[in-house]
């Protein structure tokens, strides 16, 4: 699959360049025509292209991460998510009408805007995102990133795009979820700029979109607080009742109840995505409660984080390794591996065969990673996460196959069948076991 993408790659040769190769394959030729080796008067080699002999415009091939790199996924399945996002896009390429996919001049950089909702040192949704911008600069040495962080979700978030494009932006990644109407409405005065969002399902010609099912992790992430947990109860702290939060607190109360059919998961919106005094007090709330085993979404982790270390209550994490946060009480999380989704995205962009799409993935494509397990984390605990990572990834296990039954009682996912990512995308309903109401 790789060889479809690369014989759409446009490639530029100087005359100079082409001179030099003909020049190094004709003394070869010779030379393997004949017994006799060239003598110090035959005509020196022309040497071999050097950095400086490159062509302006020049975008060299993109190595496939690792298999390490994707947290043991698969570097096939990996390409396999974009080569089908073009297949199945009906939208014009880049190629086309976008100004990023233009050859750049010597010594220019693409610019690349990203719109961080907090602190790119929040241990959180802002940092995993940044450490991607991080990798995409040291992987596109030719990239230069441009970023604007504690970008509240209302119509600011237009001016700071607007700011990124005078300064030479031609993509502009917008990372909050909040960010996507706001920036939607601005698609049709810049045709030439795309636009990409981390989650949004809708999208347009210069406006894509790209996601992790970071969902199974946190249900690997339940099973270890289900078997550490010994009130049976649990706490999550998310912001907002949104499809991806439900789905994760969904994800996670499943995992836990599959080693642990008497655990319970208490959930609290603090309808914020970081805000220190909402977070401390949900986590006090939690632990009068009884709940000895936390998880959360929040877009900043560590308030919660070093709260559960101080009160003695383990803690899951989300986003981001945040492990040195709790030394102490730390098991596991669930990351984001933004870095080689960007990059790769950014490389079709500007070599012209990029199609706007929404492209979803799993840890079988190394789209999220297994955090780093804690120090005081039991290796029969470990080995419970480990297997249902490998269950995830290679398909035999599956948290959403029914009967699968809401807080009420009604049945969501009938006996036998099991949800399709596109259904699991849009989950407004929390599990039976899950205590707590969305509105």
């Amino acid at each position: 699959m790789l060889s479809g993408l690369l014989t759409k790659l446009r490639l530029h040769t100087t005359p100079a360049v082409l001179t030099a190769s003909l020049a190094v394959l004709v003394v070869t030729l010779l030379a393997c025509g004949s017994e006799t080796a060239p003598t110090a008067t035959s005509a020196p080699l022309a040497p071999p292209p050097t950095a400086t002999a490159v062509p302006p415009g020049f975008v060299p091939d993109l190595a496939l991460p690792s298999k390490e790199l994707l947290g043991g996924g698969s570097p096939q399945k990996f390409i396999q998510v974009f080569d089908e996002g073009r297949v199945n896009s009906s939208f014009r390429p880049t190629g086309e009408f976008a100004a990023a996919a233009n050859p750049l001049a010597e010594g220019e950089k693409l610019k690349v805007g990203i719109i961080f909702v907090g602190s790119q040192r929040d241990l959180g949704w802002n940092q995993a995102a940044a450490a991607g911008a991080d990798y995409v600069e040291q992987t596109l040495p030719d990239i230069e990133v441009i970023r604007a962080e504690n970008i509240p979700e209302t119509v600011e978030v237009q001016a700071v795009a607007e700011q990124m494009i005078r300064d030479g932006a031609t993509i502009v990644i917008p990372t909050s979820f909040g960010y996507s109407d706001p920036t939607k409405a601005i698609l049709e005065k810049h045709p030439e700029i795309v636009f990409l969002h981390l989650g949004d399902l809708e999208i347009y010609e210069n406006y894509g979109s790209f996601f992790a099912n970071i969902w199974q992790l946190e249900y690997a992430a339940g099973r270890a607080a289900g078997k550490t947990t010994k009130s049976n109860k649990l706490g999550f702290i998310a912001a907002f009742p949104i499809p991806s939060s439900m789905l994760n607190i969904n994800a996670f109360h499943l995992g836990a109840q599959s080693v642990n059919p008497d655990v319970e998961t208490t959930v609290v919106f603090t309808s914020d995505w970081c805000d220190p005094g909402k977070q401390v007090t949900a986590v006090k709330t939690m632990t009068d409660a009884g709940v000895d085993v936390l998880s959360l979404q929040q877009d900043c982790t560590k308030t919660v984080i070093e709260a559960a270390e101080r009160a003695g209550v383990w803690v899951t994490g989300f986003h981001y390794d945040a492990s040195a946060a709790a030394p102490n009480y730390w098991i596991t999380g669930a990351t984001w591996n933004w870095g080689p989704i960007m990059a790769q995205v950014i490389h079709e962009i500007r070599t012209g065969v990029y199609q706007s799409s929404v492209k979803l993935a799993g840890i079988e494509a190394g789209w999220a990673k297994l955090a780093p397990f804690g120090e005081s984390v039991p290796e029969e605990t470990q080995k419970l996460v480990l297997d249902a990572v490998e269950g995830l990834r290679d398909g035999s296990i599956s948290p959403f196959t029914g009967p699968i039954y809401d807080q009420d009682g009604e049945i969501r996912i009938a006996e036998g069948e099991t949800a399709t990512d596109e259904y699991l995308q849009g989950v407004d309903w929390l599990v039976q076991g899950v205590v707590g109401r969305t509105n």
